[in-house]
């Protein structure tokens, strides 16, 4: 994403469906400076903590067949709902005038999730998506790929 212009007090936030970091450029559109406003992370439990079912059985209407029905992925849920409370989260932002536009930056799968989850205001305040996977690279890192510098 070489060239990626962020301008003065707007918020970049880089996330996936654990962890979300929230910055905010107090530099200026030349040269950026992502200072590290908050960090939000669930706490990825083990599968046996979040759901002790094995999969459900359905029977068949006619006739004696039986047939498994899938297992709830709890983690996908877990990441789900951490990526809508985040959603949440900055529409508050925008709402209380704490940030006037965003930049997100988060995988495909967060990003449909997101995109699902964002609320009427926030919709309005997010100047651009990247679809890519950042969040465990340095600030620094990230101003890179975002800046192209």
């Amino acid at each position: 994403m070489a060239g990626l212009k962020i301008k003065n007090g707007e918020w970049v936030v880089v996330c996936d469906g654990g962890k979300a970091l929230i910055f905010e450029n107090i530099g200026d559109e030349v040269f950026p400076n992502l200072k590290t406003r908050e960090v939000h992370e669930h706490a990825d439990k083990k599968t046996h903590e979040q759901g002790t079912d094995a999969p459900g059985r359905v029977h068949s209407s006619t006739g004696a067949a039986r047939s498994s029905v899938e297992q709830t992925d709890w983690h996908d849920q877990a990441e789900r709902e951490f990526l809508i409370q985040l959603a949440k989260r900055l529409e508050k932002a925008v709402e209380t005038a704490e940030m006037k536009s965003v930049i997100i930056v988060a995988p495909p799968r967060a990003l449909g999730v997101l995109r699902d989850a964002y609320p009427g205001q926030l919709k309005s305040a997010i100047r651009q998506e990247i679809s890519k996977d950042y969040v465990k690279m340095p600030v620094h890192e990230i101003e890179k790929h975002l800046t192209g510098a």
